[in-house]
């Protein structure tokens, strides 16, 4: 199929979380809160582990790309979806409208790989103490987060473009907050079967290999514990671990619920609810169950302040 003319091409009227035409004060309030909590936290943590030096190590290393992320992840959305909460129905162009979905897919596929390589780092360091600085070198880091990036990118490159070359209608009511590719696949008004075929086979690839490596990872981890720990160990570690994997699984579940469904299945209340959850609620969280419930990032965080106080 030919590429859009982009001088007659559709223009989409994004509706927002609630359908209507009324003003929601008081979840432009929340939303504004959250993501005002997120760039909080996540630039805090990008600046910590760039500053200070007791935070070089891979875990931190990875902390600072996921926070990045993060807060690139929540401004792909959430100021637009301020904006609608104030003022529905807001008009958004054919290019705008696939530029916000390329970056909110590469986005949301950098944090799925940057979570793996978190999950198999954190593995390394508990299973193999003894190899892990020869393990975990800072070339290793870099490739692992430069790969990343990359599969991210390409990825959504592909399912950008290919949904991109799909008919619409020339004013498209979209009921979501933001230009979701399963909302396009629900407004498009041609054969949608290879894109389809591409979400199901490809994207499903892309998104299951991370999530099986930070399953592996966990695994391992509670093997090597449970095998070796103390009691008082063990609780420790299952703490940790038990709310990485409840943001994990948050994060892992809402996405595979949205996207690896067919076109026909498609609802729009169940998909706002759930994009809220992996676009703006994990990304919140990330940094303050990643970052700041650890000591040293903590101790950081206090020499940072007792800097800025410093006359």
């Amino acid at each position: 199929m030919a590429p859009t003319n982009f001088t007659s091409a559709p223009v989409f009227l994004l509706l927002g979380l609630v359908d209507g035409t009324d003003a929601h004060l008081l979840l432009f309030l929340l939303f504004l809160g959250v993501y005002l909590l997120n760039a909080l936290g996540n630039l805090s943590m990008v600046v910590l582990v760039r500053s200070d030096r007791a935070l070089q190590s891979p875990m931190y290393y990875f902390l600072g790309h996921l926070s990045l992320v993060d807060f690139g992840f929540a401004t792909v959305t959430v100021p637009r979806l301020l904006v609608i909460l104030l003022h529905p129905g807001q008009a958004v162009s054919f290019q705008a409208c696939f530029a916000q979905m390329y970056f909110f897919v590469a986005l949301g596929i950098t944090e799925s790989y940057l979570l793996a390589a978190m999950s198999y780092d954190r593995a390394v360091a508990v299973c193999q103490p003894l190899r892990y600085v020869a393990l975990m070198t800072p070339r290793r880091c870099a490739m692992l987060v430069c790969a990343s990036w990359a599969v991210a990118h390409l990825h959504s490159l592909l399912h950008t473009l290919l949904l991109s070359t799909l008919s619409y209608p020339r004013a498209a009511p979209v009921r979501h907050f933001f230009c979701d590719m399963t909302v396009m696949l629900s407004l498009a008004t041609s054969d949608t079967s290879t894109a389809e075929m591409a979400i199901f086979s490809e994207g499903l690839a892309v998104v299951v290999a991370p999530l099986l490596l930070v399953t592996l990872s966990y695994v391992h981890i509670l093997v090597m514990v449970l095998g070796v720990c103390s009691a008082g160990g063990r609780l420790r570690t299952f703490s940790t671990c038990g709310t990485h994997l409840v943001v994990v699984a948050l994060f892992f579940g809402s996405v595979l619920s949205v996207y690896f469904r067919p076109s026909s299945a498609y609802s729009a209340r169940y998909d706002r609810l759930a994009s809220v959850v992996y676009a703006v609620v994990t990304p919140t969280l990330n940094p303050f169950i990643y970052g700041l419930r650890n000591k040293e990032v903590k101790g950081a965080l206090k020499r940072g302040l007792r800097w800025r106080a410093a006359p």
